[in-house]
């Protein structure tokens, strides 16, 4: 039998790669000797370097780099399996959890560490980058991250931006001549999630200032200073960002490697699916068995189930969903190609013991579902039996 374990990390207890390990010991504790593709997932967000790495046989490059708050932090990179694709998180130089809760303030914070790490990636020989945009800690449209790659932002005075979304109030002109010419030759694919405008009720400010400490007089502030970063560059560079879909992901990263790099935005687990050639591995499967922490609503926007269950379907291959919590009907599912999802707790149980205990409680999980896969196969072949 082949078995494709692809599952997303359980947030708070299993990276992806440790709930692929839990999986496929589940699968080998009652077939041995069954064929096992692991593929650790992610959609863009945190964990995506660490699955893609350990999909496609790469490796992690670690790096200094400047925090959200222009303090130097342990940081990484990854580099593909075939040596010339990048991942990026810019959760790894930009993320909210590199920024004390009592410190958070998205109108000084600072996306110049991922623009440190695009070029890290860079020296080391990459052609290719995917950079995976979420669970940011800024709102400077991405102001930073360009800076650190030679763009010049600069106020009246023709003095440069300082960090911080508040600071693109003060904007006058753009100059690219000193962008990094590597950029040129670069093909660039900014892996999200989310596909909200850089302003707006639905832009970067208004939906994601809060959760990243903004009051509601600064994400108005973030507001005004997003819309005329991009009212200069669409003088400046002849491009149009305020409204383009993605733009206001990872608190308008999106529009400033879009605008500045070419870069172009994809569905998160679209990019990380094709860059582990999962449909390659779909192509010879008689099963995929996938998780995360929980099946919600939020599945069907661009998560890894849906990703999952959409490219299975194609190829007729049975999805199995495992979850520390299932929250979504089971029609709903099957629309998106999970054949079944299962809880991963046999009885009820305290989250918090629950989540210390998820791998053996995942493993356990499996077992017993692939056991009851058997007997229904043994089951279907005495039907068959003339």
């Amino acid at each position: 039998m082949n078995i494709i374990v692809a599952p997303a990390a359980f947030k708070g207890s299993l990276s992806a790669a440790e709930a692929a390990q839990a999986i496929e010991a589940g699968v080998r504790a009652v077939i041995p000797e069954a064929e096992v593709a692991s593929l650790p997932l992610a959609d863009g967000g945190q964990g995506t370097v660490e699955a893609l790495v350990a999909a496609t046989g790469g490796r992690v490059v670690r790096r200094r780099a400047l925090g959200p708050l222009r303090e130097p932090v342990d940081s990484y990179f990854g580099i593909l399996g075939d040596d010339v694709t990048g991942v990026i998180e810019m959760s790894a130089a930009s993320g909210l959890r590199l920024v004390p809760p009592e410190r958070r303030d998205p109108r000084l914070t600072t996306s110049f560490g991922t623009g440190q790490l695009i070029a890290a990636a860079l020296d080391a020989g990459c052609k290719k980058l995917i950079i995976g945009l979420g669970d940011s800690a800024t709102n400077d449209g991405g102001a930073g991250a360009v800076q650190a790659l030679g763009v010049s932002l600069m106020d009246a005075d023709g003095r440069q931006l300082g960090p911080g979304g508040a600071e693109l109030a003060r904007l006058e002109r753009v100059d690219v001549s000193g962008l990094d010419p590597r950029i040129a030759s670069a093909t660039i694919w900014l892996a999200s999630d989310v596909s909200n405008p850089l302003c707006g009720p639905e832009g970067a400010s208004a939906v994601y200032g809060p959760q990243k400490g903004a009051t509601p007089e600064a994400v108005e502030e973030l507001e005004r200073a997003l819309m005329h970063y991009a009212q200069v560059i669409q003088r400046d560079l002849k491009i149009e960002i305020a409204h383009r879909p993605g733009a206001g992901a990872a608190g308008g990263l999106g529009a400033g490697l879009m605008a500045f790099l070419g870069a172009e935005m994809r569905m998160g687990i679209a990019v990380v699916l094709q860059a582990v050639r999962f449909e390659d591995y779909l192509r010879d499967a008689d099963l995929v068995l996938t998780g995360e922490g929980r099946i919600d609503e939020q599945v069907f926007h661009g998560k890894v189930l849906a990703g999952v269950g959409s490219a299975a379907k194609k190829f007729n291959v049975p999805v199995i969903a495992f979850a520390g919590q299932v929250a979504q009907e089971t029609e709903a599912l099957e629309a998106i190609g999970l054949a079944a999802c299962v809880p991963i707790c046999p009885s009820p149980a305290a989250e918090a013991e629950s989540m210390a205990h998820a791998a053996g409680l995942l493993q356990q999980a499996v077992e017993r579902t692939v056991r009851v896969l058997i007997v229904g196969a043994r089951l279907g072949r005495v039907h068959q039996a003339p």
